[in-house]
């Protein structure tokens, strides 16, 4: 029988909560499967045109790894692939790909794996669990891998909270954006990351929205980072003159993410973030989300 995993796309870090850290957001990577006799992959649209259509495809090895971990081997199906999530853009393209797929490996086998171990097997393979969790999980969440398990706390999005993205066009591998990143920090930066990823999970939990701007401050990865996002640096010091809650880079980038109140106009933001970009020469969209809550859903039949 047929079924459908779709899973959202996610924002990593949040400022300083650097690969712990991580909301959904509502684009969506869908996964069609059929089982029949032999094994297809089919990636469908322009977005994925330049992905395998074999069994090397990073979905169905992802559905593969579901398998290893269950200790059966994977059926033979019909795997179409489909993505709303633009690529290198950090948007957690790579963890949508990843969590459906392991999702999607999991039903075709009868579910033989639990929510906490599907985690545990996408953390391990993205090497954090800051993007693989929200697309999961829905909301906002963060977490910890360590060698005992993957460790989360799951928030439901405070009331008025939005979310307000700058997508430029163009991409950011995050290779090069964690190869400017220094091998070592100073005491006063561990602790300023300590103590502002703190104050945002807190702000967070208890819907502090006016302490956002303050808590989401980082030194870990957006200083370094910087140079490589036109524009970066002004987003983080200024949009909160234009209605932004807070702001920061988006995963490795280079979409920068903002918060808003959902219950104020965001055109004065918007054409702040589409100034920033006209004044660095980039082109790109600005868009307004709610936090997804409901993460990654597994649906019968065709879609």
């Amino acid at each position: 029988m047929t079924f459908t995993v779709r899973a959202p796309a996610s924002s990593a870090n949040l400022g300083p909560g650097f690969d712990s850290l991580g909301l959904s957001v509502p684009l969506y990577t869908t996964v069609r499967v059929t089982p029949q006799a032999v094994t297809e992959v089919v990636p469908l649209g322009p977005e994925l045109a330049a992905t395998p259509a074999d069994e090397s495809n990073y979905v169905y090895r992802a559905m593969q790894l579901a398998a290893r971990r269950a200790g059966r081997p994977l059926p033979p199906a019909r795997v179409e692939i489909e993505t709303e999530v633009p690529l290198a853009r950090g948007l957690g393209s790579s963890a949508a790909a990843l969590v459906a797929g392991i999702v999607a490996g999991n039903e075709l086998l009868g579910r033989p794996l639990d929510t906490e171990t599907v985690l545990d097997v996408a953390a391990r393979e993205e090497g954090h669990p800051d993007n693989v969790a929200p697309a999961l999980l829905g909301g906002i969440v963060v977490a910890t891998l360590d060698r005992l398990g993957t460790h989360y706390v799951r928030l439901s999005p405070p009331a008025h909270l939005g979310v307000t993205v700058l997508v430029p066009d163009f991409e950011l591998s995050t290779s090069k954006a964690r190869a400017v990143l220094p091998k070592e920090y100073s005491r006063a930066d561990a602790v300023h990351a300590l103590s502002h990823a703190a104050l945002l999970v807190g702000a967070l939990a208890q819907g502090r929205l006016d302490l956002l701007r303050h808590a989401m401050q980082d030194y870990i990865h957006q200083t370094w980072r910087a140079p490589l996002v036109p524009g970066l640096s002004d987003i983080l010091d200024e949009a909160w003159r234009h209605g932004a809650l807070g702001a920061a880079l988006s995963g490795a980038g280079p979409t920068v993410l903002c918060f808003h109140d959902t219950r104020q106009p965001t055109a004065g933001l918007h054409a702040y973030l589409q100034g920033v970009m006209a004044r660095n020469s980039l082109s790109g969209q600005v868009m307004d989300f709610r936090i997804d809550e409901a993460g990654t859903l597994v649906e019968p039949g065709p879609s």
